[in-house]
């Protein structure tokens, strides 16, 4: 997630070579792809997220510091 992103509400996913763009609120792919295990594991995780990764996209928005959410690589 970056500050100040465009809408729709999303994650930047990077993995071994892919990216992609996916909703929080839906978890689906908006942009790119994803191995179909990445993409189940990367799914799950926003579902299982998504009041935390909400709450981020809204201080992303307003360029305040981003939450930590536990499984995420915060690289």
């Amino acid at each position: 997630m970056y500050h100040d992103d465009h809408p729709p509400m999303h994650i930047h996913v990077e993995y071994q070579g892919y990216v992609a763009l996916i909703s929080i609120v839906t978890g689906e792919i908006i942009k790119g792809n994803l191995p179909k295990k990445a993409f189940k594991l990367v799914k799950e995780w926003v579902i299982t997220h998504q009041k935390e990764l909400n709450y981020d996209w809204e201080l992303a928005q307003k360029f305040e510091p981003l939450e930590k959410i536990q499984g995420a690589d915060n690289d």
